[in-house]
């Protein structure tokens, strides 16, 4: 049988989801497909997250194409989760067509906070959601090197006098950083106006169409950065990340305190405990909290918040950050599930926020 995209949707007709007993087409699973030479792409929406049959759907629809095709096809099966309804724009003079940004953020560097950056992007991509990433770590940068994109240069466009910059965009996730236009082995020296004057060039001149989250990745501690970013755009909310021992969640205390303060405002949607304990392999069901424990909960409690996510240690988080290969691409596996929780959280927080709380609006500082 000739490998068209009719020939390919009739096999893929075969292919029934356990539960239902329905074909994936008839279940409404096929999002979408794409022939291109000798490479298939079958894209499969799931109502959730938890849906026990993915892995064993993904298998079938794979068999089912090798057993017509032959196997020496290139068969690349992704998946998605159909979105929830999505939260209110509630930005007042923000970036246009961006409903919510949000910073995050961490008092102490070395925490994650980047990883934790990259797998909520991924996650809430992959439900459904349109999401852009901007890479405030001026002096840091480590977006690109997280994507695997760091050999890519973003493209220009020309409206009337002004130029803007088109996002890099992979896994359904728009992205900018300064790491994109410096050289990797040189040192970032620059004094504070001009790393300001980048983040600014950054919101400005990027031409990131319609967006429901842009999230901040921003430097630790509390910076020129931090102030530029709430002047320059109305922040929904924060969130900050932490590892679970006693340095850590003293130095996020202080970046709570600082989104919270006078004059600044901007509400913490919750905390994030990064590396909260480790588990073997060989040992599932064993725990071992390295770092210390119940630190992130207390913190949570004194400053009025909550735990979005506790993360664990798994040696392939760091191995796929890397390689740019992230694990919230993969909801199944355990990891995976905790950035695929953590976003439904985030979700709900930026719902919530949205709900009960007055519009953002830009900070002025006298």
């Amino acid at each position: 049988m000739e490998l068209t995209k009719n020939n390919l949707e009739a096999i893929l007709k075969k292919v029934v989801h356990p539960e239902t007993q329905k074909d994936i087409f008839s279940s409404g699973l096929i999002n979408e497909i794409n022939i291109d030479g000798n490479s298939i792409d079958v894209v499969l929406m799931f109502e959730k997250a938890t849906d026990p049959f993915i892995n064993s759907i993904k298998r079938s629809v794979k068999t089912e194409i090798e057993r017509e095709f032959g196997d020496d096809l290139i068969i690349n099966i992704t998946t998605k989760i159909k979105p929830k309804e999505k939260a209110a724009p509630k930005n007042a003079d923000g970036i246009e067509g961006i409903e919510n940004i949000v910073a995050i953020a961490s008092g102490k560097g070395g925490v994650g906070k980047s990883t934790v950056t990259v797998n909520l992007a991924v996650a809430l991509a992959q439900k459904g959601y349109r999401v852009g990433v901007i890479d405030a770590d001026i002096f840091g940068p480590s977006i690109p090197k997280m994507f695997g994109v760091q050999d890519v240069k973003p493209s220009g466009v020309k409206e009337g006098n002004k130029e803007f910059i088109i996002p890099v965009e992979k896994y359904g996730v728009k992205m900018l950083s300064v790491g994109f236009f410096v050289y990797p082995a040189e040192a970032t020296i620059w004094r504070g106006p001009m790393a300001t004057g980048v983040l600014k060039q950054l919101i400005d001149q990027a031409k990131w169409g319609e967006l429901d989250y842009l999230l901040f990745d921003m430097p630790p501690g509390t910076s020129d950065i931090h102030l530029t970013l709430v002047q320059s755009v109305p922040v929904t909310g924060a969130v900050i990340v932490s590892t679970p021992q006693e340095v850590a969640i003293a130095d996020a205390r202080k970046g709570v305190a600082m989104f919270k303060s006078n004059g600044i405002e901007v509400p913490v949607l919750g905390l994030v405990e990064n590396m909260a304990w480790f588990t073997p392999a060989e040992l599932p069901e064993n725990k071992y909290h390295i770092f210390g424990k119940g630190g992130t909960e207390k913190l949570a409690k004194e400053v009025h918040t909550e735990v979005l996510a506790q993360i664990p240690i798994v040696e392939s988080v760091c191995e796929n950050g890397d390689t740019g290969k992230h694990s919230a691409l993969d909801f199944t596996s355990v990891i995976g599930k905790s950035f695929s929780d953590f976003a439904d959280k985030f979700l709900d927080a930026v719902e919530k926020r949205n709900k009960n709380q007055a519009p953002t609006k830009q900070v002025i500082i006298k």
